[in-house]
């Protein structure tokens, strides 16, 4: 494409600490978890009950030491052993709900936010495209959702669980006994404040290593499009010395983590143990001066003990609450981008009796982070029915004029309009019903040949496929192995170069629209099969307005007017000349001249008399 924007900065800022609190980016998908609301308490009750069925079972234990067995009363063991029993049944009924449930909510969750996330990208402009990298988006749409659903799915039902269990625990140790409960809440405080201040340095490591890692997606994505170029070139080596860079880079990020997630491991795994042998010489003590009986300590032993791998776990559930937290970070850095190109609503206009009237109103365009205009004060009227070429320099914008039709861009000023209407007050979908385009690099996706060629009138019949075929000489997908329904494979690249042009012309004249855009997209044609094409393009166009974006005389002579654009300077590029081609050729010099950079006819424009010249320039032309 011609006439591409300023580069810019693709991978954003990382902030240096948690925005709004630890959890402000979680908190904004709220609305993703609403439709699963139920099914999440139904979860969280499912295992906080699995939980306080263990915590019943010490308690039990507590009865039958102090009890039946204190007392050799064997007859009181079985009701209390039957208890125990269902107790083990009803946890491994609750622990199977919650994973039931969890499937369920956590997957639904996913696929809404990935889904949302899709859309969006479709509704984002290509300006948005063009500055984003590739592989930053696919990473955001893989590993960050994936670790949105892993949250939403464990690290967020555990963390109420475990807070709920220790509050509910700790309150029945304090009930055991006062003095070890209140040691274990307290020995608690200094490993919550070390648990925060670990937190914080985890997230702005997570976040560094989820962007390193869009980076590496960005390489071998670039690489795998890229192969046949590295290939020819013989440059396998310099791209494996970039990624192996990058992903000695993302290995050095994802170590960091690792280092900060075993120390914060450490740290929650040593206090609940030091915790613990306190409590077991208190407790042995307290038994021995006969001021606590034997199944009491047993009882808060075992109580306890099951505080162990919530305390524990919880090192590993912050974490993974903080990668959630900069993986939804990531994501609404692309949900949060308002679309500059907004779909207007379906009004009714009046339309002319010959639709397919194109006028270009005043209008300017500069591309995003550019302060140099492309278009300047650009004006001209292409009647219904009627066919402009575009004929300029490398540069001047010609592409970018052809873009602002569909709205891929929207002008910075002036008007675009389509049968008196502006475009920007067209439906989306209705402006690109009646505008189709076919461009010099044209895409393919990995579907087959009928899938690509009715990708913009997908209930087009049979007659009409074949009729576009036709018209673009592209008969030659009847000979692939399953004729239309062949897959192309990415970017289509199992055809050649010219059989991608002709595939992606007979989808721009599918269904006849009402305007036709062609950015020359007959280049990568051979003399003879560009002929029968421009020959059939001549049928096609007598009753649709074109624009075409020529380059050689042949595509001119499809034109029934010519417009030249001035080379491209500091005030954007304007009209230099309008006429004929025969006009042109006998006036404008500037016209001649990029006329005969296509042909063999350098010197002779430059050499001969202007006579001689326009005549054998409209010889070639012929």
């Amino acid at each position: 494409m011609e006439s591409t924007p300023a580069e810019v900065t693709s991978k954003p800022k990382i902030p240096d600490e948690p925005r709004r609190g630890a959890f402000a980016s979680l908190r904004r998908l709220t609305p993703f978890i609403r439709p699963y609301r139920g099914q999440m308490v139904l979860m969280t009750l499912s295992a906080l009950g699995a939980t306080l069925v263990g915590v019943a079972v010490p308690l039990l234990t507590k009865d039958l030491i102090d009890g039946p067995i204190a007392h050799h009363n064997k007859a009181a063991l079985w009701p209390l052993g039957g208890l125990v029993l269902l107790f083990g049944i009803a946890e491994a009924v609750l622990f199977w709900l919650r994973r039931w449930f969890l499937q369920r909510a956590a997957l639904g969750i996913e696929a809404d936010i990935r889904n949302a996330f899709y859309r969006h990208l479709q509704k984002l402009p290509v300006a948005f495209h063009d500055s984003w990298q590739s592989g930053q988006l696919v990473s955001r749409m893989s590993g960050d959702i994936n670790s949105l659903r892993r949250f939403f799915g464990f690290a967020l039902i555990f963390l109420v669980v475990n807070g709920a269990t220790f509050l509910l625990v700790g309150g029945a140790l304090i009930f055991i006994h006062t003095v070890m409960g209140l040691i274990i809440y307290a020995a608690s405080v200094p490993l919550i404040l070390y648990g925060r201040l670990a937190d914080r340095r985890y997230h702005r490591q997570s976040r560094a290593a989820q962007d390193q890692a869009g980076d590496v997606a960005t390489l071998v994505e670039e690489s795998a499009l890229g192969i046949r170029a590295v290939k020819a070139f013989g440059r396998q080596g310099l791209l494996y010395s970039r990624f192996d860079e990058h992903a000695k880079t993302l290995r050095s990020l994802e170590l960091r983590k690792i280092r900060t997630l075993s120390e914060l491991w450490a740290m929650f795994a040593l206090q609940p143990q030091l915790v613990l042998s306190l409590c077991v010489l208190i407790g042995a003590y307290a038994v021995s001066s006969g001021a606590l009986t034997l199944g009491t300590l047993v009882a808060f032993i075992s109580l306890y003990l099951t505080l162990l791998w919530p305390i524990e776990s919880m090192a590993w559930l912050m974490a993974q609450s903080q990668e959630a937290n900069s993986a939804a970070e990531r994501v609404l850095e692309v949900l949060d981008i308002v679309p500059n190109i907004a779909d207007a609503e379906a009004v009714a206009h009046s339309r002319p009796a010959s639709a397919g009237e194109l006028v270009f109103e005043n209008v300017s365009f500069t591309y995003p982070n550019s302060d140099r205009p492309v278009i300047s004060g650009f004006d001209l009227r292409v009647a219904a029915g009627e066919t402009v070429a575009l004929v300029g320099p490398t540069g001047c914008g010609k592409t970018t004029l052809t873009a602002l039709v569909p709205r891929l861009y929207d002008t910075t000023s002036g008007r675009v309009l389509v049968d008196g209407v502006d475009v920007r007050e067209l439906p989306l979908s209705e402006l690109r019903s009646k505008v189709a385009c076919a461009f010099e690099d044209p895409t393919l996706f990995s579907a087959s040949v009928r899938e690509n060629l009715t990708m913009g009138v997908p209930d087009a019949s049979q007659e009409q496929v074949e009729e576009a075929l036709a018209i673009a000489q592209a008969d030659f997908v009847n000979e692939l192995p399953w004729a239309l329904d062949t897959r192309v494979g990415e970017q289509g690249l199992t055809l050649s170069g010219g059989q991608r042009q002709r595939v992606a012309l007979a989808r721009a004249v599918l269904g006849r629209p009402s305007i036709l855009v062609l950015d020359d997209p007959l280049s990568a044609l051979d003399i003879h099969t560009e002929g029968k094409v421009e020959e059939a393009l001549h049928s096609v166009l007598r009753g649709t307005t074109g624009l075409v974006v020529a380059h050689r005389p042949s595509t001119v002579l499809l034109a029934d007017r010519v417009v030249l654009l001035s080379p491209p300077g500091p005030e954007g590029t304007t009209i230099a000349a309008v006429g004929t081609h025969q006009e042109l050729l006998r006036t404008c010099p500037a016209y001649r001249d990029i006329l005969s950079q296509t042909s063999d006819l350098v010197d002779a424009a430059d050499e001969s008399e202007p006579d001689t010249c326009d005549s054998e320039l409209m010889e070639v032309s012929r």
